[in-house]
């Protein structure tokens, strides 16, 4: 072969092995949901447990830069500390190794294209024959992933032997170790994949191209190689995503410039102590060595090293969003979970508002943790009631902005659920703006001094305190409410506005009221229907399935 056909071969394996590992990377995230994500959410309540999240999730997903992703968009939304997004971190840099052992194990010691090539023949044809169901269509993609990594790999070891017999490498194998270092830093900054700077690595390697030490500083190099598509990633962003950005840069500088100036010492210890002689296994212990090491250096200082990020970056941001100012619409899964968080956020507020102007005490609803944390650090409680509905407003556009930029991006399926969610923000402003309407008659009728519009007002305050009380368990219970409770409480809902308009026809002809409060008591029965019903809508949208949604009845404007 010619040096140019070796270089072409070189470059295709590359790309089969890029291709395979987004393949890989597609069907496991397909099909398993949202369990990686509830996974890492359940896991960092504390660093060990961060860091075993991160490391567990890389590990089956293969994509560090991935799960640095995810924990960018997760870190400021408040769903993960600074703490522990950076332990995170940690165990994904650990995770990314366990494909180098698949790669240096099965890839240079097993004849494992006997396996590629039927895996291959089936994905494709699973593909072609059942490729419109789901399930079906990332196994097949999970198939012909496993299938051409391996192809890949076996197009690199072929060009790489090739390039040895038809080229002298003999004279760079004195060339400085930071060149190697280097190289492994550009390489990875253009393919983005760690993983692809070490299959290129081992196939040197194993070829011979390349000495052990030259290796274990490319290795190294990629180490921080990594770090360039997170830091762009953060660009343009809020404080918090540029500090996890930062921080991530500063773990992976560290660690390179560490093992490099102990370089020599720790490839004796992999070679002497511990007695591997084959170089692969040598260079992929020493990079999960180099990558533990990192865990159990930075982790008993997590807590300052987070604190040392805060003093980086000012939150200038002007948003009112507290989530989806982090989001990121090219990774349209997490974007629709933080789009979900920040709608259950705006119905909070939302109801903090209604009740308020009731003057019902709201600090049932306050105890929130993740939101009571934010209002806190917004100094929300401290807002008038005009400067609370114009935050209202303000993050229903942001809400309204992010949803058209986040349609054209989920999956179909996905829709109807994204749908749901912004219906359920429109319903819960529609509750707000009728009950802004009626704040004065409320305010007339708490202070008047006719018993007939007093008594109205305390009925009205208690039903609309129990029903907001209702609707604040629903949404902060763990289960789904069913269908009935609803339909119960919309029931409820209508009753109540029948009886007090009963009533107050009653105790009217009875009693002597001007015709204009007469006026004022009908407006105001009918816009706090339409605001209590607005509400229900709003929680039924965010809690039920699509079906159930779809079955619950159409609640009118109002009633007269």
């Amino acid at each position: 072969m010619t040096m140019w056909t070796l270089i072409f071969k070189l470059f295709a394996g590359i790309g089969l092995f890029l291709f395979a590992m987004y393949l890989l990377e597609e069907s496991l995230k397909n099909l398993s949901g949202r369990n990686f994500k509830l996974f890492l959410q359940r896991t960092t309540k504390n660093r060990i447990g961060a860091v075993t999240g991160g490391t567990v999730v890389t590990a089956i997903l293969q994509s560090s830069s991935m799960v640095s992703l995810m924990v960018l968009a997760f870190v400021g939304a408040g769903v993960f500390s600074m703490k522990n997004a950076m332990a995170i971190i940690l165990g994904a840099n650990l995770g990314t190794t366990l494909d180098s052992w698949l790669v240096a194990t099965l890839g240079f010691k097993v004849d494992i294209e006997i396996a590629a090539y039927p895996a291959v023949f089936a994905g494709g044809l699973l593909l072609i024959l059942f490729g419109n169901r789901k399930t079906v269509k990332y196994i097949a993609y999970f198939l012909f992933g496993f299938g051409l990594l391996f192809i890949g790999l076996s197009f690199m070891k072929m060009a790489m032997e090739g390039q040895v017999k038809a080229f002298d490498f003999s004279k760079y194998a004195e060339m400085s170790m930071v060149v190697f270092l280097i190289i492994g830093f550009i390489i990875t900054s253009l393919v983005q994949s760690s993983s692809v700077t070490m299959a290129i690595t081992l196939s040197a390697l194993h070829a011979g191209a390349i000495t052990f030490p030259a290796a274990a500083a490319i290795v190294l190099g990629s180490e921080t190689g990594t770090t360039i598509k997170i830091l762009v990633a953060s660009l343009g962003g809020t404080a918090s995503k540029k500090r996890v950005a930062l921080g991530n840069l500063f773990f992976n500088i560290f660690l390179t410039v560490l093992a490099f100036a102990l370089l020599k010492p720790i490839l004796l210890m992999i070679t002497d102590v511990f007695g591997i002689i084959d170089p692969l296994i040598g260079l992929v212990t020493f990079s999960t060595l180099i990558n533990l090491a990192s865990v159990i250096i930075f982790l008993p200082f997590l807590e300052p090293f987070a604190k040392f990020l805060e003093k980086f970056f000012k939150d200038t941001d002007g948003s009112a969003a507290a989530f989806i100012g982090n989001a990121d619409t090219n990774e349209p899964e997490t974007a629709l979970d933080l789009f979900k968080k920040e709608t259950e956020y705006f119905i909070h507020n939302s109801m903090l508002y209604n009740l308020a102007l009731f003057d019902i005490d709201t600090k049932p609803l306050c105890e929130h943790p993740v939101f009571k944390a934010i209002n806190e650090k917004r100094k929300y409680f401290s807002k008038t009631m005009e400067e609370k509905y114009e935050f209202l407003k303000q993050l229903q556009g942001e809400l309204q902005s992010f949803y058209l930029s986040l349609r054209t991006k989920v999956k179909e399926e996905q829709n109807a659920s994204l749908s749901q969610l912004i219906s359920a923000a429109r319903s819960s402003m529609h509750a707000v703006k009728s009950m802004k309407g009626i704040g004065s008659n409320i305010a007339n009728l708490r202070r008047s001094s006719t018993d007939i519009k007093f008594n109205l007002f305390t009925q009205q305050k208690g039903e609309t305190e129990e029903l907001y009380k209702q609707l604040n368990t629903l949404m902060e219970q763990e289960t789904k409410p069913d269908f009935e409770k609803l339909q119960s409480i919309f029931t409820t809902i209508q009753d109540n506005y029948s009886s007090a308009l009963n009533n107050f026809y009653k105790e009217a002809q009875d009693g002597n009221i001007e015709d204009l409060d007469i006026t004022t008591v009908i407006n105001f029965n009918r816009e706090l229907f339409t605001s209590h019903k607005a509400i229900l809508i709003s929680v039924k949208d965010f809690l039920l399935e699509e079906k159930e949604a779809q079955g619950f009845n159409e609640i009118p404007v109002y009633k007269t």
